[in-house]
């Protein structure tokens, strides 16, 4: 252990810190210094740290909205905008998140390398832009377009968001500020079909799906102007840095990335089974991919560097992410759709039925940030449970209750749901970048990212896979289907369930139980 290790804890410092890295450390790496802080316990920590953590969730917010918000908006695309084909539909949806993840780790490797600022400004700027594209556009074509570029925006900024907490904060701070931010990937999911709603019933069916991009305008303009006041800019050392780009690395991630979304985001346009070989090359790209990396980092700097998945915390959270997502992310997208073509609801409704679940995201994410450095991976196995718990409480209400006030027979199992929800996400994506060294925050933050996306992906493939083949089998019982389809969401859940309880047990037995 390094002398800076050995120092007294700050009243803001961790003290499992120094013990949790050592423990977790990979053996080929045992002989070199544990790196968890970009700081010595001797600096005082950023005085516009907080003001700087807000306009994150600013920038990241609206990145997260996106995801959810267009899901009550493509009824309105599809008879307001002409040239919208059932295709284009599917493209404006799945065309946005695979664009997003395919920028996530090489956006975070060139935030690391020339600068978090600079690359945060340019995503919100792009983003907003895209945005302003989408709002104007005169056709399906443009409005596709419009999405791949917003996405990549989105994949840009994401990974400067958890870097930059993970820079200027540390200890129980850092566990309050992934909290908040945990918080905000809740609310923006969940809130985004409300806020969706709202915008369409205001400006009408025909036109109100254009502001659902137009409200990013206002918030990426004033984000770009605070980011410049209170988001540190690189000090002296960093700017004299050279850094490598590793091109090929960046080519050959990108090409698995893509090879292995393209199939779950278009599960329901392609038809037949010929879409599934390109996850074999989705692999045959991976393998090349991690050769590549290994060669590379012998004399440079990799994009990712392979070291971090030895370290059991993040190797593990990133699965965890990876496999929740696939669970949680499908409730939004079949319980809208359901709710909209099954019960008529509008969209305004079918959005307000969300909103106990980012009530409860919303606050357990911020109470689960300040006690995960007491409670570890415990707590995810807490949120976890309360998950399940919710979703089959959904799940028994509406295959027995599938009636017009269905609405409010959801509100308890969704806020129970959103709890458990809260106490997942932040904690975990603490726990996993607890031991990565900071100059290697934004490749590992869009790693977490790229797990959360490609789970995304999975999830809604599988869940409506089974959504739209009962929906077939049964000529639209939307009771029958929406049970059938959450299940396979439950399944998700539980496979992270089980992951966490692994995690807890294996480090109990050996005396390296994961905390902050």
């Amino acid at each position: 252990m390094t002398a800076e290790h050995r120092r007294p804890a700050e009243p803001d410092a961790a003290p499992s810190v120094a013990h949790h890295t050592a423990h977790h450390a990979a053996p080929a790496d045992a002989s070199k210094p544990a790196q968890t802080d970009d700081r010595s316990s001797g600096d005082q920590p950023d005085p516009n740290r907080w003001k700087a953590l807000v306009i994150c969730l600013l920038g990241g917010g609206i990145v997260l909205l996106d995801v959810s918000i267009v899901n009550v908006a493509l009824q309105s695309i599809s008879t307001g905008l002409p040239g919208t084909t059932p295709e284009a539909v599917q493209w404006i949806l799945s065309g946005y998140a695979l664009s997003f993840g395919l920028l996530l780790v090489p956006g975070g490797r060139l935030g690391d390398a020339t600068g978090r600022r600079r690359m945060f400004v340019i995503g919100v700027g792009l983003f907003t832009l895209a945005s302003a594209l989408c709002g104007f556009a005169p056709n399906g074509i443009v409005l596709v377009v419009a999405r791949l570029l917003q996405g990549l925006a989105g994949g840009l900024l994401t990974p400067q968001v958890t870097a930059l907490i993970q820079q200027l904060f540390r200890g129980k701070e850092r566990g309050t500020a992934f909290g908040l931010f945990g918080a905000t990937v809740g609310i923006a999911t969940a809130i985004g079909p409300l806020i969706g709603g709202l915008l369409i019933t205001a400006f009408g069916t025909e036109n109100g799906w254009r502001f659902v991009f137009f409200v990013n305008l206002p918030v990426g303009l004033v984000t770009i102007l605070l980011a410049f006041r209170y988001l540190p800019a690189p000090n002296g050392d960093e700017r004299g840095k050279k850094h490598d780009f590793d091109p090929v690395g960046i080519v050959l991630l990108g090409a698995a990335v893509v090879a292995l979304l393209l199939p779950f985001v278009q599960s329901q346009e392609w038809k037949g089974n010929a879409k599934w070989w390109l996850i074999v090359v989705a692999v045959v790209f991976g393998v090349l991919f991690v050769l590549w990396e290994r060669h590379y980092g012998r004399t440079k700097e990799p994009v990712v560097d392979l070291r971090l998945f030895r370290r059991r915390s993040f190797s593990l959270g990133v699965g965890l992410a990876t496999v929740y997502f696939a669970g949680f992310t499908p409730l939004f997208f079949v319980l809208t759709l359901a709710l909209q073509s099954g019960l008529h609801y509008s969209a305004l409704m079918a959005g307000l039925a969300s909103i106990p679940f980012a009530i409860g995201s919303g606050i357990a994410s911020t109470v689960g940030g300040r006690v995960v450095h007491r409670f570890g991976r415990q707590l995810i196995v807490i949120g976890t449970i309360l998950v399940l718990i919710g979703l089959g409480a959904v799940v028994w209400v509406v295959a027995n209750h599938f009636e017009s006030d269905l609405g409010w027979w959801l509100v308890l199992p969704l806020l129970v749901a959103g709890i458990g929800s809260g106490l997942t996400i932040s904690p975990n994506q603490t726990l996993t970048l607890s031991e990565v060294p900071v100059e290697q925050g934004g490749s590992a933050g869009g790693l977490i990212q790229v797990g959360a996306r490609v789970g995304s992906a999975i999830g809604i493939a599988a869940v409506g896979s089974v959504f739209y083949s009962t929906l077939a089998s049964s000529r639209g019982d939307y009771a029958q289907g929406l049970p059938l389809g959450l299940a396979v969401s439950l399944g998700f859940v539980a496979v992270a369930l089980v992951a966490g309880i692994v995690d807890v047990v294996v480090g109990k037995r050996h005396g390296t139980a994961a905390s902050v």
